[in-house]
């Protein structure tokens, strides 16, 4: 008894930090089978910290000299540097890029972003990479450490600006062009627009029409139409969009135009970009993710509401929609999870 006495203290912390460990293991992954590997990371660096903190709590109760424990934590510590030092790099920067942007939010699922050539809607963020889907609807994952090295430009889902360029010659008044420029931007559907004279050049004067697009979503269909109305209205009062340097093996003669003629079905009607098909991953994520943000929003309403609630009626009443909130919430989770498994399940099964 006498000899299992000094080491009892660490046999009862070896089996309360062990038995503590196997079941928030078992409460954060094991239970949650359908968990996606980019969610079940940052649970699994939470057990990890938690184990090496409990290793050096049981070197603390170990019933050895000061010295020796010293040289104990000076071979865990060295331990643990070589192997963030000999790990990837790249591994340690994109997971720090990824600490980084979910810190710094510089955009959010479902908004456009550029990142030098690249250019799509936000479908995922994970630790590692961040993956968009492209106009071609193709899916790309960009590694945060990329994202970090370059900027970012962003597109919110709040509104976004729509632009189009054109070139006319120093025969048309720009007053005219302002005119035609800003009926054509109303027609489109944007919201205030206005006009600006980028550039005079040589043979042409360079002139650029914007306005707010309030749903950002239909980004590409509202620069199409844009550039369709800008034409059909030029081309509708007169002004041809040609550059003074134009040249054409056929002889025109004086008073002809190079303006198409109009036809019955307008191209002035607003047309569909398809951006519910390009973009569906993008669109998808976007709604799940603003659902989560609302039923989060009701949810802590609902929790200040009962705290501050004294009347027991508008309590029950308050605590049953709290619960309805929490099991929507959990349900919506727990559809997005599986919806994951399965993406991952027919992409296993497609590179087969």
């Amino acid at each position: 008894m006498n000899l299992i006495s000094p080491y009892l203290p660490l046999l009862l912390l070896t089996f309360a930090l062990g038995f503590c460990l196997w079941g928030l293991h078992w409460f954060l992954i094991r239970r949650h089978k359908d968990l996606k590997n980019e969610r079940k990371f940052p649970r699994q660096l939470l057990i990890l910290a938690l184990s090496l903190i409990a290793v050096l709590a049981l070197i603390l109760v170990l019933p050895i000299q000061e010295s020796s424990r010293n040289r104990l934590f000076g071979l865990i510590s060295l331990v643990v540097s070589g192997t963030i030092a000999f790990s990837s790099t790249n591994l340690l920067a994109n997971l720090m890029g990824g600490i980084l942007l979910r810190a710094t939010k510089p955009f959010s699922i479902g908004d456009f972003i550029r990142v030098e050539q690249h250019f799509g809607r936000v479908t995922e963020r994970g630790l590692f990479d961040t993956e968009i889907q492209t106009e071609s609807r193709e899916l790309i994952s960009l590694p945060n450490a990329y994202l970090i090295k370059y900027p970012i430009s962003t597109t919110r889902n709040s509104g976004a600006i729509v632009s189009a360029k054109l070139s006319l010659g120093y025969d048309i008044h720009h007053s005219q062009v302002d005119a035609l420029l800003l009926n054509a931007a109303e027609s489109s559907g944007l919201k205030e627009p206005w006009v600006h004279v980028l550039e005079l050049g040589n043979f042409a004067v360079t002139y650029r029409v914007s306005g707010l697009l309030e749903d950002s979503e239909r980004l590409i269909t509202a620069h199409s139409n844009l550039c369709r109305t800008v034409l059909d209205t030029l081309h509708g009062h007169g002004v041809e969009i040609m550059s003074p340097t134009y040249m054409n093996q056929r002889r025109l003669n004086e008073n002809q135009t190079t303006i198409p003629k109009s036809i019955v079905a307008s191209s002035l009607t607003e047309t569909n970009g398809g951006e519910h098909v390009v973009f569906d991953k993008a669109e998808e994520a976007a709604k799940k993710e603003k659902n989560k943000q609302q039923l989060t929003n009701q949810i802590q309403k609902l929790e200040t509401a009962l705290k501050e609630q004294e009347n027991q009626e508008e309590k029950t009443i308050i605590k049953r929609r709290l619960e309805s909130a929490r099991k929507r919430l959990e349900a919506l989770e727990e559809s997005e999870n599986q919806s994951d498994s399965d993406n991952d399940k027919e992409l296993n099964e497609s590179n087969k």
